[in-house]
């Protein structure tokens, strides 16, 4: 990593973190699409049932720090800033700390890590309407999609072992792996690589685990 850089910004989607939470940022989601309300209002119970609140906010200001902390221990000093799509704290916010803490050379992480349109352009798109929001000089270089990154892989890796040490011994050889991508539209996914990463990574997963009865397969909608 180059010196040259003074900073990082890492750029979610963002999620609620408390039950009043959950219905604006669904709004925010849903802004500029024609959703059904009572589409809105089923993805919202789905929020209550899985605990009314997500996880995703606090695991990644939890990558955040240690992220820092483990740069700090390598010798660079670069504070991590985080930005969400649609929830707290937004990337227009995240670029006005950085514009006052003068870290405006960042490395641009996108906390997916699979590209399409919907998952990594829009994020890039984001970033420049918040620019133009603010009046925010941010240069920002993004790192690659990590779909194979070797660390990735056997993060995930050691989630499924650990499930399968749950099931019988006798069973295992049977068990399916089941991965699950939120889905695309057909034409965007003719023209991204957002397929084929999915592959990339189920793949290397099971290879990893040495287990090759898996399935990839999609879920989610909209309208």
């Amino acid at each position: 990593m180059s010196k040259d850089f003074n900073s990082i910004l890492m750029i979610g989607y963002g999620g609620p973190d408390k039950p009043d939470d959950i219905r604006p940022f669904l709004e925010n989601v849903s802004k500029g699409f024609n959703i059904p309300k009572n589409r809105i209002e089923e993805v919202a119970h789905h929020y209550e049932l899985v605990g009314r609140r997500s996880p995703f906010n606090e695991l990644t200001y939890r990558q955040a720090t240690g992220l820092e902390y483990q740069l700090m221990q390598l010798g660079y000093d670069l504070p991590v800033h985080v930005g969400m799509r649609n929830w707290n704290p937004f990337i227009s916010e995240a670029l006005r700390s950085m514009q006052e803490n003068e870290c405006l050379n960042a490395v641009g992480i996108i906390l997916t890590a699979h590209r399409c349109d919907a998952s990594w352009e829009r994020y890039m798109r984001d970033v420049e309407q918040a620019k133009a929001e603010t009046g925010v000089d941010l240069n920002i270089d993004y790192i690659d999609p990590q779909f194979n990154n070797p660390l990735f892989i056997e993060s995930c890796a050691d989630q499924i072992a650990r499930s399968f040490y749950e099931i019988p011994e006798e069973e295992r050889e049977d068990t399916k792996i089941i991965f699950t991508a939120h889905s695309i539209p057909v034409s965007m996914a003719d023209d991204t690589p957002y397929v084929e990463q999915l592959k990339t990574t189920a793949r290397l997963i099971a290879k990893k685990v040495a287990h090759d009865n898996w399935l990839l397969c999609y879920q989610s909608r909209s309208g």
